[in-house]
């Protein structure tokens, strides 16, 4: 009792102080370097001979109404399938994408447009920051229910400034081309968040394995998640895409990947399943691999057929992956994914990399016509052969990986400190240790868990 009363006074104190100073680091440094772009500042848009229709916020504005959705509702629903983890779900995802947001904005901006000693803001840069909280969130799902906010709030502190220079040194410096960041973001967060787990690994919770399983409500929850992120994904992969042709191509292509990774999804599940019955895990997740696994070539000329074809191949491996692989990686590698996003973000994004390299490699001025400028600059220049071009997409995949093994460790042997407050294994799982639970008295809520197996660290 002593214990649980030491843990619950420092929870008081530990959230709202690092809270408050990582929301005063961030608002002074947006005091100092942060100001609006030319297409919102008053000054400079109307200093110039423009129409309010050319601004980039009706062109862009859409796009980042529907990622942000995505990121806050989509992930945040579609973690809520824990039966007594939803308070946690969504309120978890609203804290650290909350704070993402404000800290990508800085840290991208610094990389990529910091000019005259500020950082210019706009619609894009608000889309770009809600790339980064996605990583996070992806990250976030791996280790779900067994950390408490405060190692949430660091990991994102630290898996956000990884992220931009991840993005940097693709996008910038190797020429990498990743639209709907099948590197950036899904291969990046996914093994992040794999990495983070193996770190944090806890032997003992295979005796809480009631907590960690759904109700019927609590599926019919995460499927909400299911399908905003389903309806809303080809935003989130045309979103930073050149507009006109090369947009439209990109939610184009999405949309079918989509399609047929549903498909697949239900063929597979109803074929591994126990008497031929489907499981709502797979539908849930494995439906949206099409999203993910046409994010890096969803520019390039794939083909409405290449769209379906590389969609159901991925919800395929996405639904195997939950059937098989996932049980493999907690029994051999101490890999407790509680998401399975290894299933869901990590094989899908390294077979869109892959399949964004092949897209490169087929590159033509034949199959493009002008439009090559807009998909590959460089090629069309003349600075590289289509041949070189998918090699640095493959080299691409490399980078990706290393940051994410290396900041996925970095970030496990931080958030193991003592410190951090996080919870015992007899509370993982369970949103009483954090949240005021309705029709529960304290007395009901500690009762159930003070019969559980001793507090075990990590």
């Amino acid at each position: 009792m002593a214990g649980s009363r030491h843990r619950a006074e420092s929870r008081r104190l530990q959230l709202p102080l690092l809270c408050l100073l990582l929301q005063g680091a961030t608002a002074i440094l947006f005091a100092i370097f942060v100001r609006y772009n030319q297409e919102t500042d008053a000054a400079l848009w109307h200093g110039g001979n423009h129409s309010n229709a050319d601004n980039e916020f009706y062109f862009r504005y859409p796009s980042f109404q529907d990622v942000h959705t995505m990121v806050f509702v989509g992930f945040g629903f579609l973690m809520a399938f824990l039966q007594r983890y939803g308070f946690s779900s969504l309120g978890f995802t609203f804290l650290i994408a909350a704070f993402a947001l404000q800290w990508a904005t800085l840290v991208q901006g610094f990389l990529h447009s910091f000019h005259g000693g500020h950082i210019h803001v706009g619609v894009e840069s608000m889309i770009n920051a809600d790339f980064c909280a996605g990583a996070v969130l992806i990250s976030f799902g791996a280790v779900l229910g067994r950390t408490g906010p405060a190692q949430l709030l660091l990991l994102a502190l630290l898996e956000v400034v990884l992220f931009g220079i991840n993005e940097f040194v693709l996008l910038s410096l190797l020429g990498v081309r990743d639209a709907g960041g099948s590197m950036t973001i899904h291969t990046f967060g996914a093994y992040f968040g794999l990495v983070l787990s193996r770190l944090l690994h806890r032997p003992q919770l295979h005796k809480s394995q009631h907590r960690q399983s759904s109700v019927y409500h609590s599926d019919l929850f995460a499927m909400i998640g299911t399908l905003f992120l389903w309806i809303f994904w080809p935003s989130f992969n045309s979103a930073p895409t050149s507009l006109g042709a090369s947009q439209h191509r990109t939610a184009l292509n999405t949309y079918y990947s989509l399609t047929a990774s549903t498909l697949s999804t239900f063929t597979m599940s109803a074929l591994v399943g126990p008497n031929g019955r489907l499981d709502m895990v797979h539908i849930q997740n494995a439906a949206l691999a099409g999203g993910v696994v046409v994010g890096t070539a969803s520019e390039m000329m794939l083909t409405p057929f290449g769209a379906l074809a590389a969609g159901f191949l991925a919800g395929a491996v996405s639904t195997l992956g939950y059937k098989f692989l996932m049980p493999t990686l907690e029994s051999k590698f101490k890999v407790q994914d509680t998401c399975g996003v290894h299933n869901l973000h990590g094989m899908p994004g390294v077979l869109g990399a892959l399949l964004g390299a092949l897209g490169a490699w087929l590159a033509t001025h034949n199959a493009y016509g002008e439009g090559l400028e807009e998909v590959f600059p460089l090629v069309a220049g003349g600075h590289r052969s289509a041949t070189s071009q998918a090699v640095y997409q493959l080299f691409g995949l490399f980078v990706t990986l290393t940051f994410a093994f290396v900041g996925g460790a970095l970030s496990g042997l931080l958030l193991r400190l003592p410190l951090l407050g996080a919870p015992p294994d007899s509370q993982c799982f369970e949103d009483q240790v954090y949240w005021e639970v309705p029709g529960e008295s304290e007395e009901e809520a500690q009762g159930p868990l003070r019969t559980q197996q001793p507090d075990t660290q990590a």
